[in-house]
């Protein structure tokens, strides 16, 4: 009998080198290689995760890629004293993306003027080395796209990670004509709404994350999330879109290598 090939996905955003992996972080990563997630993207938070990550970087080459940024959450009086190192380290590694960046003033409203002016700065940084931009949008798509809009004459670039918005906010990232919407473990909500709002977005602007260990989908809903997980946010976007399962695994890593200018062929899942 044949066996159906094994389908290849990218998990865009994923935090596998956070303490909640400490335990079995090897064998987190094995089960998304099992899974067919063959490449764990790796946005950075702040200048203390820096090294964990690229410690996970250099363990699984070609396989887990960096980005450097400084979250929303993390930016403090100190904000620009801790973009320093994570300065450096963007200039030292191969990173695919400044991320992950942006507004959340769910946590932050009184560092909200600080967040505006660090997600200014890294733009900056993003526009100066060609990289995209990794966005972390939380009650805050006004300020959002307040800054955004400062820069459509630019070549600006990036994803909506944990895309969130509602039919309105799909609408204005669609228009802006170079943001991918990252769908994650949330489109499995069933309070999420998110089905009213999938069919919305153009299908080459759709990429698939995890957000882990934060977000997992259902039916793990509440606890850990991990890369491999990557796989049945893929059958939730497959089931509202009425797609094979397969067409989704094809033109999600597509979307993905094309943003982060990832090579077109994976590496073979040892």
């Amino acid at each position: 009998m044949e066996v159906a090939p094994k389908l290849n996905w990218i998990d865009t955003h994923c935090h596998a080198y956070a303490n909640a992996f400490a335990e079995d972080r090897e064998a987190a990563v094995e089960r998304a290689f099992e899974a067919g997630v063959e490449r764990i993207l790796l946005p950075n938070i702040d200048a203390a995760s820096v090294q964990p990550l690229l410690d996970l970087v250099a363990a699984y080459p070609e396989r887990c890629f960096p980005m450097m940024g400084l979250h929303p959450c993390h930016v403090e009086e100190n904000w620009e004293a801790e973009c320093v190192s994570i300065l450096g380290a963007l200039d030292a590694e191969p990173c695919i993306a400044v991320g992950e960046i942006g507004m959340d003033l769910f946590r932050g409203k009184e560092t909200r003027l600080a967040q505006i002016e660090a997600f200014h700065c890294q733009i900056g940084w993003a526009l100066e080395r060609d990289l995209p931009v990794v966005l972390h949008v939380r009650e805050a798509f006004e300020d959002t796209f307040a800054v955004l809009d400062q820069y459509t004459s630019t070549s600006l670039r990036g994803v909506f990670h944990c895309f969130t918005g509602g039919q309105e906010e799909a609408q204005k990232i669609a228009d802006y004509g170079s943001f991918c919407f990252g769908l994650g473990g949330v489109t499995t909500f069933k309070k999420a709404g998110m089905e009213a709002v999938i069919p919305l977005i153009p299908e080459d602007r759709i990429i698939l994350e995890t957000d882990s260990p934060y977000l997992a989908p259902v039916p793990h809903r509440g606890k850990r999330n991990e890369p491999a997980y990557t796989v049945l946010v893929g059958q939730r976007v497959a089931d509202v879109l009425e797609r094979p399962l397969a067409e989704v695994a094809a033109f999600s890593t597509a979307n993905a290598e094309r943003l982060f200018r990832l090579p077109v062929h994976s590496p073979s899942v040892s």
